[in-house]
């Protein structure tokens, strides 16, 4: 296919019929045809994309819709979002793999001996909240897991995890191993997270899970894993007794 020779301070326009009445979210059709754009080298990188003002409009949905789905180019590696900048293709040398760990990982590598608890493992169908938290479609299996994570025999952090079900592990593989470690087995690669930590206070059921006053500090965690196709293998929301951990980032400036 050939590349688009527009300029490239020309914001780019995705020409499309959105299918109103398909399970698709439309965050999802729109992302998807620019994902594929960009992949096969049509939209070059440095291009302009148009704004989440404009697509909102020219495409009759609304801004938050717009927003997701240049969002899940952003995720994905594929394009860059600065204020005075605009959404912009990434150019290729910026897409680099980024190390992504599980806490099971992290934990063994700081010296601790991490025990870990299944609380509950079901086979379920996405309803639209998980669709749109794995993007993909309602009525698609899956598995959800929860698990209680030890160390020095006290319980550390509740951990609730999404995964298509062709890339679950067992019921057993996790309660020996890390969910990532589980799913580098599959021969999966994991490429790319979109992740926010945020804190606050455990409620009666997580208090009692962990150990703690109901009310104590709760770190959280909320991650979502995709591969190299930039589909998601994986979502995770994780609460951690903030008394007995923390995250450390490493930042540079630009």
């Amino acid at each position: 296919m050939a590349s688009d020779q527009g300029n490239l301070d020309e914001p780019f326009e995705l020409s499309i019929d959105l299918d109103r009445t398909s399970s698709t979210p439309l965050y999802t059709q729109i992302a998807e045809p620019l994902e594929h754009l960009i992949s096969t080298g049509t939209l070059l990188p440095g291009r302009l994309i148009e704004d989440e003002i404009s697509m909102a409009c020219r495409l009759s949905v609304s801004r938050p819709t717009a927003r997701r789905a240049l969002q899940e180019l952003v995720s994905r590696g594929l394009v860059t979002r600065r204020r005075g900048v605009g959404t912009r293709v990434t150019p290729k040398h910026v897409r680099r793999p980024l190390a992504l760990t599980s806490l099971n990982d992290d934990l063994t590598k700081a010296g601790f001996t991490p025990r870990t608890e299944v609380l509950r493992y079901e086979v379920l169908l996405t309803d639209e909240d998980d669709a749109a938290k794995l993007g993909c479609t309602v009525d698609e299996e899956i598995v959800r897991v929860t698990r209680r994570r030890w160390i020095d025999n006290k319980p550390l952090a509740i951990m609730t995890n999404l995964l298509p079900a062709r890339y679950a592990p067992s019921f057993t593989d996790l309660a020996h191993q890390g969910l990532y470690s589980c799913i580098r087995e599959r021969g999966i690669e994991l490429l790319s997270a979109t992740q926010s930590v945020g804190a606050r206070n455990a409620s009666e059921v997580e208090a009692d899970l962990l150990h703690i006053g109901t009310g104590s500090s709760l770190l959280t965690m909320e991650r979502t894993a995709y591969d190299g196709a930039g589909a998601a293998v994986e979502y995770g929301l994780h609460y951690y007794d903030a008394q007995r951990y923390s995250f450390k980032f490493t930042l540079s400036s630009e």
